[in-house]
């Protein structure tokens, strides 16, 4: 079978993609940002329930990182009516900009009203850890767990977070949308075929990751230095304090997609699925903007619990020593894990693809007139599609799940906290870089065919749309990049944060076995 119509009705596996497109981009990136909320949150009071300064200080102090997310609720809600009243959407040009728009005044809005909550709940001076401030800090000693100017400090760890989530989601959208040049380096690389067009895919991807990387570790490095890993927390729940608006321009972009395909079947005039797919293209780069955050905060939360993990396990309370073989063979392991879950992955999405197409394949042959659209042939199975992705996706899961949940345990149970710790830092230096490339380039892919299907893309005089060769060609990149953008990149954040989640609750548990040695009870 050769050219199926994509999203007409008789088409066996159009409703699974709108079902996907929901299931995926809706429930799969909103319980990924929740879950670092969650995470971002429980690390934080970890940590700060270490600190005697902290504790003393009353409830208010020891909760306030619930405060940076209620704050973020309200100032989004707050925000929301910017869209809906003041700039609405009036053109097909002004989409993505009402869009990040949204996501910019969010931030500003959270800037200035976080100064005042920390005013209010952070003490001046504080020691993050067991000691007092006076009895820890007086002596000359200087540490990052020495806090002066505490609310001023914890502000500017706060403010890290967010405008650095900002600046990930705009150079997100800068490698994502066929607004800018990358992407259309990507289109016009279509003119000679689909391998050119998945090597300058695979190039943007890899080139995206770095100012994301830097972005990060400039993060890192001023909220530690300010606050130690309490300040990584902050930093965290900073950039998830525009959340709602964040998941709201998520969404969006599925809405868009399936709103087309609906359009599609119901067989409405042209100019209604030209409307609905600027509003996807738009959607496409809002997505990925959102993947960005995603990414961004889940390498931030993961660190932060490493950092909760490291605590708890108080032989490893003056750090982490990299020269430790244990800790440094254990580090290549944990890089290497990510590799290993998204050739799980990747894998799934390819087997269950293939039993897909099979089964379209099948009703198109089976079914007289499916294929021609004759009027008066039989229904296409849609339920069939639908149940084979749904049985592939629960079964493919065992795995992977399999994988990152009982590589931390039996780590830590044989092998001693040294070997989770140095798996813990691995594992999120590779996924992070990972992540990045895997989002952005699926979301090039994507784009550049959406490129190329509005007629954007002119070679030696000629329009090159739906039906030509080139058109083909971008086709073939968007289908390399779906599970990349939708399956493995997202899941590499689970990938890090799980790990980390699970090495601190059973932190204890190590750390019963021979003092934190493993059942081995390597040497330290």
């Amino acid at each position: 079978v050769k050219n199926p119509p994509e999203d007409a009705p008789r088409t066996p596996a159009t409703i699974a993609d709108n079902v996907g497109d929901n299931v995926g981009d809706v429930a799969g990136m909103g319980s990924d940002l929740f879950g670092s909320f969650a995470e971002a949150t429980c690390a934080a009071l970890v940590i700060a329930a270490q600190s005697h300064d902290l504790v003393s200080a009353g409830w208010d102090t020891l909760v306030f990182p619930l405060y940076i997310s209620s704050v973020g609720i309200l100032v989004c809600g707050a925000v929301s009516f910017v869209a809906t009243d003041f700039y609405p959407v009036k053109n097909e040009q002004s989409i993505e900009l009402v869009l990040k728009t949204q996501l910019a005044l969010t931030t500003i809005g959270m800037t200035v009203c976080m100064y005042p909550i920390c005013a209010m709940f952070i003490p001046e001076e504080f020691f993050l850890g067991p000691k007092t401030f006076v009895s820890a800090c007086m002596d000359g000693a200087a540490s990052s767990k020495c806090v002066t100017s505490g609310p001023l400090s914890a502000f500017c760890c706060v403010c890290a977070g967010l405008w650095g989530g900002l600046i990930i989601g705009f150079v997100t959208e800068y490698y994502t949308s066929h607004s800018y040049t990358p992407v259309r380096e990507v289109a016009r690389s279509t003119e000679t075929g689909a391998a050119t067009n998945i090597i300058y895919g695979l190039a943007l991807g890899y080139k995206s990751t770095i100012i994301p990387v830097t972005i990060l570790a400039g993060i890192v490095f001023v909220a530690f230095s300010l606050m130690d890993m309490y300040g990584v927390a902050l930093a965290a729940l900073g950039m998830l304090g525009t959340l709602s608006t964040c998941l709201a321009i998520d969404v969006y972009g599925p809405i868009c997609d399936n709103a087309g395909g609906i359009a599609e079947m119901a067989e409405l005039p042209a100019g209604v699925r030209e409307k609905t797919d600027a509003l996807d293209a738009a959607g496409n780069t809002t997505a990925a903007i959102g993947k960005g955050f995603a990414i961004g905060s889940a390498a931030l939360v993961s660190l932060a619990l490493t950092a909760a993990f490291v605590t708890r396990t108080a032989v490893l309370e003056r750090g982490v020593n990299m020269l430790n073989p244990v800790v440094f063979a254990f580090l290549l392991i944990g890089s290497m894990l990510p590799y290993w879950f998204s050739a799980m992955t990747m894998k799934s999405v390819g087997k269950a693809a293939n039993e897909m197409v099979k089964e379209v394949a099948r009703q198109f042959r089976e079914i007289p007139g499916l294929l021609e659209g004759t009027p008066g042939h039989a229904p296409a199975d849609h339920a069939r599609c639908i149940a084979i992705s749904t049985d592939a996706s629960l079964r493919e899961m065992v795995p992977p799940a399999i994988l990152v949940m009982s590589t931390p345990l039996l780590f830590g149970i044989f092998l001693g906290v040294d070997s989770v710790a140095g798996m813990l830092a691995g594992a999120i230096v590779s996924s992070i870089q990972m992540a990045i490339s895997s989002s952005n380039t699926g979301g090039a892919w994507d784009n550049a065919k959406k490129y190329v299907e509005k007629g954007k893309l002119v070679v030696d005089g000629v329009v090159q749309g739906k039906g030509s060769e080139i058109h083909k060609a971008a086709v073939v990149g968007d289908t390399v990049g779906d599970p990349l953008k939708d399956t493995s990149g997202p899941a590499l954040n689970i990938v890090m944060k799980l790990m980390a989640i699970l090495s601190l609750v059973f932190a204890d548990f190590f750390m019963s076995i021979n003092s934190g040695k493993g059942l081995f009870d390597l040497p330290r």
